[in-house]
């Protein structure tokens, strides 16, 4: 594994640390790969009953690391790093626990979809800028969210790509509790062992019951928002979004159509 990304088993659960706080944990494709190999290596070892993603009290990840990414997609969406990511935690088939501290941005939103249990500090600060930055959902939250808060409220996190709290994703269903910071890491554990002591095989099938309406249709968004990210890399307005930010100004659509 990659030092950015830290592994650790702990009472049967996988422990998925990003460490890279010099850059708020922005990722960029070697860590997504590591990530993604997190995921494999959980459900080869039947040691791991459970997987616990987390970051540290002050922060989950900022999202994609926009040096990066501006070259654009290394190929096609499933065979890239956060494809493969992404796919992999859709389809993870033991449970998955997010803990969850400051700014937790793009994907750090996104994939908290796919957990089973997600809790909070009351520090956290949810956003998902796609469009802001001219690109467009992914991670399947162009399906998710519309189906699980209705499609206003999910056009209103999507189009305008605000901020929200800790307690406005309770309010709205997206996170099991919010926590002092402090504490988000090990109550995230303490349900982590709840449920690495459950049946392990009961907890699989109950998890592919809740997962197994919206497998295939997840599938199909998650490859169209995907080839379109791709697109939309390459796009003028995320190039001007790109440059305003790496220039820290607000950027200017007012030319595009």
């Amino acid at each position: 594994m990659s030092d950015l990304i830290l592994t650790d088993i702990q009472n049967r659960t996988l422990i998925v640390r990003i460490n890279r706080l010099n850059r708020k944990n922005a990722l960029t494709h070697a860590m997504y790969t590591a990530l993604a190999d997190a995921i494999t290596a959980a459900h080869a070892n039947d040691e791991v009953r459970c997987i616990l993603f987390t970051g540290n009290e002050d922060c989950f990840t900022a999202g994609n690391d926009l040096s990066e990414f501006a070259n654009g997609m290394p190929g096609d969406f499933q065979d890239t790093p956060v494809g493969h990511f992404l796919f992999g935690l859709a389809n993870a088939t033991k449970p998955v626990v997010a803990a969850v501290n400051g700014p937790a941005v793009g994907i750090g939103t996104t994939m908290l979809l796919h957990c089973d249990l997600v809790l909070a500090g009351s520090n956290t600060r949810f956003q998902m800028p796609f469009a802001s930055l001219g690109l467009c959902p992914e991670g399947g939250s162009s399906l998710l969210l519309p189906h699980w808060l209705g499609r206003v409220r999910a056009a209103e996190l999507l189009m305008l790509g605000g901020t929200f709290t800790a307690e406005d994703a309770y309010r709205l269903g997206l996170i099991n509790r919010i926590c002092d910071p402090l504490e988000t890491e090990q109550t995230a554990l303490k349900l982590c062992q709840q449920l690495a002591n459950q049946p392990p095989a009961a907890i699989r099938a109950t998890k592919d019951l809740l997962n197994r309406a919206s497998l295939k249709p997840l599938e199909a968004t998650m490859l169209a928002e995907g080839a379109l990210f791709g697109e939309r890399l390459q796009s003028p307005e995320a190039a001007e979004a790109f440059k305003a930010f790496a220039e820290k100004r607000k950027p200017d659509f007012s030319s595009f159509k």
